[in-house]
C-alpha cells in the first residue's frame, strides 16, 4: 500500500507494473490472507497499524478482485483506467506538435509494439497495455533468472524509454505544468 502510493505519486508506470506485481501474488497465496500476512505483509517489517493497513489494503484488493472477476486472470478495474488515462496522454502528445521529442521515442518504439501484438493471436487491447505488458514479462522472467533474448532487450529499451517520458508528462500534467487537449496545442 505504502509503495503502491509512493509510485502512484512519483511513476505510475512503475505504479501500474506494481499493481499487477500485487495482482499476481495475491493469485499466487491463492487469495489467502494467512498466507499474505506471512509471505508479503511481514516482510515489510510493519508496526502493528501498518500492518493492519497493509493487511486491509489487500483484502480490498481481494475484494475487488471478485468483483471484478480477475481473480484467476486480468486486471483490476483501477489498472486499467490507468492504461487508459495514459492512452488519453499519449495520445494528447502525439497529436501536438509541441513534444517532437515524445513522438520520436514513440515512432522508435512502434516497430517493436507492431510486433509484440501481431504475437498476441489477435487480442485486442490498448497500445500502452501491450508496451506495459512486455515490460511485465521481461521484469517476471529477470525475476525467475530467466535468459532474457537480445531482441527483447532491445524493444524493451525503446519501449521503456517511451514509457518514461510518458510518466513524466504524466506528473507535468498532474501538476499543471502542460496543459494539453486545448485549442493551442
Amino acid at each position: 500500500m505504502y509503495i503502491a502510493q509512493q509510485l502512484k505519486e512519483k511513476n505510475i508506470a512503475e505504479y501500474l507494473l506494481y499493481l499487477w506485481q500485487v495482482e499476481d501474488l495475491i493469485r499466487a497465496a491463492h487469495w489467502d490472507m494467512d498466507v499474505l500476512r506471512k509471505e508479503v505483509v511481514s516482510k515489510f517489517q510493519p508496526t502493528p497499524e501498518q500492518e493492519v493497513e497493509l493487511l486491509q489494503w489487500y483484502e480490498s484488493l481481494i475484494e475487488m478482485m471478485r468483483e471484478e472477476n480477475v481473480l484467476q486472470s486480468g486486471h483490476l478495474q483501477m489498472s486499467k483506467n490507468v492504461i487508459i488515462r495514459l492512452m488519453d496522454l499519449h495520445i494528447a502528445l502525439l497529436k501536438s506538435p509541441k513534444y517532437p521529442f515524445y513522438s520520436g521515442a514513440y515512432y522508435k518504439a512502434l516497430p517493436f509494439i507492431v510486433e509484440l501484438r501481431a504475437k498476441n493471436n489477435g487480442k485486442e487491447e490498448p497500445e500502452l497495455e501491450t508496451c506495459f505488458e512486455a515490460l511485465y514479462g521481461v521484469m517476471l522472467l529477470r525475476l525467475q533468472k530467466k535468459e532474457v533474448r537480445t531482441e527483447t532487450l532491445r524493444a524493451v529499451e525503446a519501449i521503456s524509454s517511451l514509457l518514461s517520458m510518458l510518466a513524466n508528462y504524466y506528473i507535468k500534467e498532474r501538476d499543471g505544468e502542460i496543459q494539453l487537449n486545448s485549442e493551442t496545442d
